[in-house]
């Protein structure tokens, strides 16, 4: 670790362990946008990278302080818990279950304790909108760093090891990366985090300028196909808060016009990812290939995962002998622990996708609600479920997905705490006897004449 990483390290320890829990997140952001996986230590076989550490310090403030999740435990808290325990039990399935065990406990402490740290530490709208605000501002100096790349094809974060000095270049392009491990990485993050910027228009204008900004050179820069697919699907999203009371028909349109074009089309349907190059040389072939391949030989990880995906593709990877370039965060996901943490992970999203639905329900029967802003974060989600085709996080740009995940569960508990009523309940009152009135009372709603 170099000196300048381990006086990053004890200040951001210093500052997750002291200052309120409105601003506690501020280290965790700053370590995921500042810090590669470079640096670090290990101590017993295990890769205590600065991420980790700060998890880790966060952690025990938690347990010291005995601080909680707001509005107690949710749904998406115990599927994340089987997430979790599932990919350790997984592990005897592998030639080396010991081994195996240690590498997804690593993962599973990263993902799960991130997801604890937001879900103490962000309690209401509130603190999502100051979160979003910390994000906007925490983002602009990777987005110049990403710029000055273009110009002096240098990454300063190299300084810290685990990316390249100098940026890739495909296609005559110079693809930015920051200190993220993959320039694909690197713009997936300022695509999936715009419609949070979009959020924050309303009240904080300039800063969600400031944020939009970021977020668009960091996706240019990056020079990828996928990351700008991901921002045209926030985009999308974005575009369809007018036809919201429709969203239930749009479900029902995707699948059947998804079933349609598998009809139509010689290959799969999923094939349709082979055509998409935005940004010169994509490698969609490979994705919609991987899918096939996947399935194909579903017999050999479906149980727990499998050790060996190298003879998927005619062509491996540099840094194993064993795999394939799994760029699919699902197929990831069930070559780590099968089927069952597919599916574990899959309900996660459901669940996310199921609070902000009701979140934006809630906020819009209140006259001070603020349903657009839910429904900003809800398209973020869509911009990460739909970026999971064609990535798997490898790298700290997890943290922006279990963000996004525990603010969804933070803020429905939070508003199912205060015991706002939903539309619904607004209609059965106005049909009753003459005037109601509405009163909270621990989460209920009781008429009174």
């Amino acid at each position: 670790m170099t000196p300048l990483a381990l006086l990053f390290l004890l200040v951001a320890v210093a500052a997750i362990w002291s200052l309120p829990r409105q601003w506690a997140p501020v280290p965790l952001l700053a370590t995921a946008c500042y810090m590669t996986l470079g640096q670090g230590t290990e101590l017993a076989g295990l890769n205590l990278h600065v991420m980790r550490l700060v998890l880790l310090a966060g952690l025990v403030r938690v347990l010291v302080r005995r601080e909680r999740a707001a509005g107690g435990w949710s749904g998406m808290d115990h599927l994340f818990a089987a997430w979790g325990g599932w990919a350790l039990a997984a592990s005897v399935f592998h030639e080396s279950p010991s081994d195996t065990f240690i590498n997804h406990a690593g993962m599973v402490f990263n993902i799960a304790g991130a997801y604890i740290l937001f879900r103490v530490f962000v309690h209401g709208r509130e603190d999502v909108v100051r979160l979003t605000q910390v994000l906007a501002v925490v983002l602009v100096p990777v987005a110049l760093e990403m710029l000055n790349e273009q110009f002096t094809r240098h990454n300063w974060f190299s300084l810290f090891g685990g990316v390249p000095e100098e940026p890739a270049i495909r296609n005559g392009r110079l693809r930015s990366q920051g200190p993220f491990a993959h320039a694909i990485l690197a713009g997936t993050v300022g695509a999936v985090c715009t419609p949070l910027m979009v959020a924050l228009w309303r009240e904080r204008p300039w800063q969600a300028r400031v944020g939009m900004c970021a977020c668009g050179i960091m996706v240019l820069t990056s020079a990828s196909s996928g990351p700008l697919a991901s921002l045209l699907v926030a985009m999308l999203a974005l575009l369809l808060w007018r036809r919201r009371h429709l969203t239930r028909q749009m479900r029902v349109a995707a699948v059947v016009g998804y079933i349609l074009l598998d009809l139509v089309m010689k290959a799969p349907a999923y094939y349709i990812i082979a055509r998409i190059d935005l940004a010169g040389g994509s490698t969609g072939w490979h994705r919609a290939e991987l899918i096939r391949k996947a399935l194909e030989h579903l017999p050999e990880w479906w149980l727990g995962g499998t050790d060996y995906t190298r003879h998927w593709m005619p062509y491996g990877v540099p840094w194993s002998e064993n795999h394939a370039d799994i760029t699919n965060h699902y197929l990831a996901q069930g070559v780590r622990g099968g089927v069952l943490l597919i599916v574990l992970f899959i309900s996660i999203l459901w669940a996310g996708f199921r609070y902000v639905g009701r979140l934006a329900k809630l906020e819009e029967s209140h006259p001070s609600g603020k349903p657009f802003f839910w429904w900003c974060v809800g398209c973020s989600l869509f911009a990460h479920a739909a970026t999971c085709i064609s990535v798997a996080y490898f790298d700290q740009s997890v943290m922006f997905l279990v963000m996004t995940l525990a603010i969804c569960a933070s803020g429905f508990k939070a508003v199912e705490a205060e015991g706002i009523p939903c539309a619904r309940e607004n209609e059965e009152l106005a049909a009753g006897l003459g005037t109601a009135h509405v009163q909270r009372d621990h989460g209920t709603v009781q008429k009174l004449s």
